[in-house]
Parts: structure tokens; sequence; C-alpha cells
């Protein structure tokens, strides 16, 4: 950084005197001043808040965990109603009423009575293991809304603080370029370079403001995503603070499969499903079990019977076989349920592994680049803008060789803010494949240290 205040002062310190603002594009080094004066870091008064607490906030607080939490008790309001008894019924009977006198209630059978329909204990306890495998589905759905709530927080939280670093890094160049300004009025009265290094000077200040208007919006942008996912405004002020982790090894593909067949809620969501049609199949074939409908009731006999006070008592089932069509045709149901279940199992797995491959692919190629960044281009950079300067000071070099010297240095630090970006995106990515924190993997394959990656 030392090195490249000293190239930005010389950069605009060179600026020819017998050249007027009028003679150059824009408003000159003053209109550019002004312009990148417009920008500055996002401030705000709100506290900064550490991943960990943002993602606290937004499972306790995100309406798609409100509702999903509210199907699961939906679920398991159902299940003391999928195995019980239907209701009883009640039944009143005038029979035997003459025709001429139809007001004659005394010359008729009265009949009160009621009946219940017993279904077979096993009927029953599929009907409730179906309503339970339903709350266990409510339940899987409920984490993998998590899943996925956990992470677009960490990929809208990696935004968010990438952007801040950014702004960070411009703070300092257009802190050294205002300091620089003020130097080059003084050296607009001696003119001893082309007019072509003012303009080059003119363009790396533009191409700072141009980076400070792109930075900001995506910093606003992250800062919407964020707030929408914590529940609150959009436009709310919010702050974050912490590091850029990066794994020095990545666990290998076999035991990231291993991990998602474990944990991915939409793999036992899958499995949950197929289970359940395994007791639609049993159900089915429970069909062919009879239901008992007993009947007990009271009957009053027309005036002058013998015996006038009866009672009543009635058995009743219902005769499945005579069915046999509609039954066989309801296993067969279940059945082909039960193979297509099995098959999206099989898919869903096997697109399972090739989410985890293809960002298991993309987390590898990001964790190169954030090591070549840091432990070649970015060195090198620096150790080539040192020496523009030393060769630009002893006049062996030309202005505009330490102009792209100096370009090339703020590019790769935002390249490497981008690559290290990117690796937390991709490795989110991959812990969205796997259904879980990679930090489960309790492996010796599994090392991680967590740099603060500097700007």
């Amino acid at each position: 950084m030392k090195a490249f205040c000293a190239a930005f002062l010389l950069i605009v310190a060179v600026a020819p005197a017998h050249l007027t603002y009028a003679e150059t594009p824009g408003a000159g080094l003053g209109g550019l001043a002004a312009l990148l004066q417009d920008h500055h870091h996002m401030e705000t008064s709100s506290p900064a808040l550490t991943l960990d607490e943002i993602e606290r906030i937004a499972l306790a607080a995100n309406p798609e965990i409100e509702v999903a939490v509210r199907r699961v008790a939906v679920a398991q309001a159902h299940v003391p109603i999928a195995g019980a008894l239907d209701d009883p019924m009640g039944m009143v009977r005038e029979w035997g009423v003459p025709l001429r006198k139809p007001w004659d209630l005394n010359a008729a059978q009265d009949m009160l009575s009621l009946s219940q329909t017993f279904s077979a204990r096993s009927k029953r306890s599929l009907r409730t293991s179906e309503a339970d495998s339903d709350v266990i589905l409510a339940k899987l759905q409920l984490e993998q809304v998590r899943l996925d709530l956990r992470v677009r927080v960490h990929k809208s939280f990696n935004d968010l603080l990438r952007v801040q670093d950014e702004l960070r890094i411009h703070d300092e160049h257009l802190g050294i370029a205002r300091q620089a300004i003020q130097a080059a009025e003084i050296k607009y009265a001696v003119g001893k370079v082309p007019q072509q290094d003012m303009l080059k000077a003119q363009v790396a200040l533009t191409r700072l403001a141009e980076h400070m208007i792109a930075i900001e919006q995506d910093g606003e942008l992250a800062q919407a995503r964020l707030n929408t996912l914590l529940a609150r405004d959009p436009a709310a002020p919010l702050r974050v603070e912490g590091q850029h982790p990066v794994m020095e090894a990545l666990p290998s593909m076999q035991s990231l499969e291993d991990l998602a067949l474990q944990s991915r809620p939409d793999l036992a969501m899958a499995r949950a499903a197929a289970d359940r049609s395994h007791k639609e199949q049993a159900l089915a074939r429970k069909a062919y079990i009879p239901d008992l409908t007993v009947s007990a009731g009271y009957m009053l006999m027309p005036t002058g019977s013998e015996m006038r006070n009866n009672y009543m008592v009635e058995g009743t089932i219902n005769l499945p076989w005579l069915n046999k069509r509609k039954h066989d045709a309801e296993i067969a149901e279940a059945t082909v349920r039960i193979t297509e279940q099995d098959a999206e199992l099989a898919a869903m797995r096997n697109a399972a592994f090739g989410q985890i491959q293809e960002a298991l692919v993309e987390t590898r190629g990001s964790q190169r680049l954030v090591e070549m960044y840091q432990r070649q281009l970015r060195p090198q950079a620096e150790a080539t803008l040192q020496s523009s300067v030393i060769a630009y000071e002893n006049g062996k070099t030309e202005l505009l060789d330490l102009l792209d010297s100096q370009m090339t240095l703020i590019d790769i630090d935002l390249a490497r803010l981008q690559a290290v970006a990117n690796f937390d995106t991709h490795l989110a990515d991959l812990e969205l494949a796997t259904g879980a924190s990679l930090e489960e993997l309790k492996t010796d394959q599994l090392k991680t240290t967590a740099p603060e990656v500097k700007p």
C-alpha cells in the first residue's frame, strides 16, 4: 500500500501546467475529485452483526420458517383423527304407519337405535402410521427450508462482507487520490510531461469512481437480500463483520456422498415417502378385512300389542370380496406408487451426487485461485509496482508503465476478494448439496484454518 501511495502521488503530480481544464476531458481532476468525494464507505449506526448472529435471527424471524412450522403443526393435529372410529349413527323410525291415518303413530312401530362401525385395529393402526409419516415429511420439509435459508444467508452475508472489504480498499485509494490532486495543482505550473500522461491519470481516477459505483450497487443489493431474509425492511441499514475462512483441504467425494445420504432433507423425504407408500399398500391389502357395524335400539309396538316394549340388536358387515375388482385395483395402484417412489429416490440420489461433484469442482477451483492470488499474483504485482516506482523516479520507465502497474495491483486486490467470495459461495453450494455443514466431517481429511483476508 505504501508503494501504491507513492505511485499515485507521482501519477497525478506529473500533470502539465500548460493544459487548462477546458482542454482535458470532463471537468478535469477537480471534477473527478468531486465525483470521488461523493462515494464513501458504507456507514451505519447499527452494530455490526456476525454470521452466527444473522443466521440465528433469520431462523427465528423468517416467514418461510413460520409457514413450514405451521405445516408441521397441521400434520401433527391430523394424527389423532386418522386412527379414530367413525361417528356413531342414531336412527328414529316410524314403521307401519297406516296410510289412511298418517297421524296415528300409536298404530305404528316406533324404533330408536344407535349404531357404531368398527374397523379392524390393524387398519386404524396403519392409518395412524400414515399420519405419522406425514408428520415426518412435514418436519423434513422444515429442515429443508432451514437448510436453504442458511445457505442464502451465508451467500448474502459473504457478498456484503466482500463489498465492505472492497469499499475499504477503495477508501484508501480515494484518500490518496484526493491528496495527490492537491499536489497536481502545483505541478500544473510546470509542464514537463506530454498531454497523454495527464489524460492517463484522469482515466485512472475515473476507473476508481467507476469501481465505486458498481461496488456500492452490489452492497445495496446484498443488504436488501440479507434484510429480506431477516424479515426486516430491505432498505434498513445493516453492517456485518467477520473473516473469510479458507479451507486447506476439502473432503473427498466419497465422504461428501456419505454425508449427503445421512443429512440431505430431500433424500430423507424421498425415503419417508417411499415408506409411506409401503404403508398405503399394506392398508390397501387390509381392505379385504370387513368392517363390522353394531346397532342396538328400542322398539315401541302399536297400541294393543301383547308386548309393546322391545329392544333390537343388529350386526352388519361389508362384503369386500364381492367388489374384488375395485380392491385389487387399489392394491395394484399402491404397488405402482412404491415403484415410483423407489425410482424417484434413485433419481434424487443421482442428482444429489451430481450436485456435490459440481460444487466440489467449483470450490476446488476457487480455492486454487485464492491460493494463487495470495501467494503469487499479489506479491508479484506489489513487487512490480515497487520496481516501477523506483524506475520512474530514476527516469528509467514511462509514466504509462507505472500506471499499468498501479492499476494491476488494484485489479488483483479486487480479484482476490472476488475469488474469496466465490469460494464462500461455492462452499455454501457444497453444504447445500450435502445437506449439512462440512464441519460435521470430523476426519483427518478435513483441516480448516480461518485466516483473515485483509484488503
